[in-house]
């Protein structure tokens, strides 16, 4: 076995790392990136959502475009787009500066992220890939959680613009990585990508997007944006399962244990972006916390992720997904649920009981998820598969930030004051609970005890 598959991991892992911190890294940076821009409550809402957006809009096309360019060349693509994007943000001089860059840092991690995962399975045999993709998952999860200290702790003593900074030497490294771990630049023959297709679902999704995001404030003019969003998705599904050579293989949904994975994912994700953006305005808005304090208060949800993330992994090989997803998300729902009960008495300390719950139910959850779906096709579509599942993944999660942002925004006016606020950003909470919730049900129903196993083609490291 090749010792540069470690490094492989590490790359790899770095690679997914950035891509989840900057999903939550400005969210405690916000209200300073407010004053100084300045941005509106919907500003700062776009500010997150355009990079998710742009992610969960374009991450099937990076899937594509990994078996047209090869994996190697499509990653590192990625990344340079990435970390180039990143220094925009760092120099944006006004609303509409940081939102474009920030679309294209989206645009870099979709493609970084399928392939990512790919080539650590490809590393790996398939003994290993539980504790690895527990590594490999686990640890950008805790970047996911993490992003508020981060972003505290530059804004506070540095500046809101460090953030983003953070990502160039990140990106840099993650390059140098790969070149001296020689990944393979495996390219599936005779593959393309139809224009038409591309335009259908990148166009449906940010309208559907944008319409629920827009909801509260167009009325009429987001109902026509959603509508006709789903229309092209709609679409964009018949185009594909009638193709000999689909963009999404929306085939790989025949497989039920498949579509229960990307359904958690989503789930979760939806829940867990809300949470962690209007958990950070909560603190510094209402408690009157810090930068830095604000991120240190997210230690709860993060040390216990953490923990259960290597836990689930190892479950996940003795006994395979559904027990670690089952009891990780009910466990999950509790801690919502708890969580959301403790906002409205502004206070931090009753919110922690409700923080250790959700990061124990994630750290279960996430690693077992993502390696079942990949473990269930073939190394030739792996890419395909990776694809899909981050699109859900991806789309569940701005969809989360657009729903649980209009129903906090939607209720503040009519719940004035600190109290008021607080409790409508409980409401908020009570439709991430919700969603964990239907991903137990998801669970129950369609993931299977253990993977269908096919064993792929090892891509040979080094």
């Amino acid at each position: 076995m090749n010792p540069t598959r470690w490094l492989v991991l590490v790359a790899m892992t770095g690679s997914l790392s950035m891509i989840m911190l900057d999903q939550t890294v400005v969210s405690v940076a916000l209200p300073t990136m407010a004053r100084e821009l300045p941005l509106t409550p919907h500003g700062q809402q776009w500010v997150v959502n355009a990079y998710v957006l742009a992610l969960a809009a374009l991450v099937a096309l990076g899937g594509k475009a990994a078996d047209l360019l090869g994996r190697a060349r499509t990653f590192q693509l990625g990344v340079t787009v990435f970390f180039v994007a990143s220094g925009g943000c760092a120099f944006a001089w006004d609303v509409w500066s940081i939102i474009v860059f920030r679309v294209l840092q989206g645009a870099g991690a979709a493609l970084m992220m399928p392939v990512s995962a790919t080539i650590v399975l490809g590393a790996f045999a398939a003994g290993e890939r539980g504790r690895v993709m527990a590594l490999y998952a686990g640890i950008s999860q805790v970047f996911l959680a993490l992003g508020p200290l981060v972003g505290g702790l530059l804004t506070e003593y540095v500046t809101w613009r460090a953030v983003f900074l953070l990502n160039v030497p990140v990106g840099i490294a993650t390059l140098v990585l790969v070149a001296v771990a020689k990944v393979p630049n495996t390219r599936m023959a005779g593959a393309r990508i139809d224009v038409a297709d591309a335009v259908l679902v990148v166009a449906g999704l940010a309208l559907t997007t944008l319409g629920i995001q827009q909801l509260s404030q167009w009325g009429p003019a987001s109902i026509a944006l959603l509508v006709a969003g789903v229309v092209l998705v709609g679409w964009f599904v018949v185009r594909q399962l009638r193709s000999a050579d689909p963009l999404i293989h929306v085939r790989l949904f025949a497989d039920r244990g498949f579509t229960g994975d990307a359904v958690v994912m989503g789930l979760v994700q939806f829940g867990l972006l809300g949470i962690v953006l209007y958990s950070s305005i909560y603190l510094q808005e209402l408690l009157r916390f810090g930068p830095m304090a604000a991120g240190l208060a997210a230690l709860p949800l993060i040390l216990p992720l953490t923990l259960a993330a290597q836990v689930g992994g190892r479950w996940f090989d003795r006994s395979g997904v559904r027990s670690p997803v089952l009891v990780g998300m009910g466990v999950c729902t509790a801690g919502a649920v708890a969580w959301l009960l403790a906002l409205p008495a502004l206070s931090y300390p009753w919110q922690i009981p409700g923080m250790l719950l959700v990061g124990v139910g994630l750290g279960l959850t996430l690693s077992p998820t993502n390696t079942d779906a990949l473990g269930r096709v073939d190394d030739a579509e792996r890419s395909q598969a990776s694809g899909v599942v981050q699109t859900v993944r991806q789309l569940g999660g701005t969809l989360g930030v657009a729903v649980i942002g209009a129903v906090v925004l939607g209720l503040g006016p009519a719940l004035p004051g600190r109290t008021g606020t607080a409790e409508a950003i409980a409401a908020g909470f009570v439709v991430a609970a919700t969603a964990f919730a239907l991903a137990v049900v998801a669970g129950a129903l369609l993931i299977g005890a253990r993977t269908r196993r096919n064993p792929p083609a090892r891509s040979k490291i080094g």
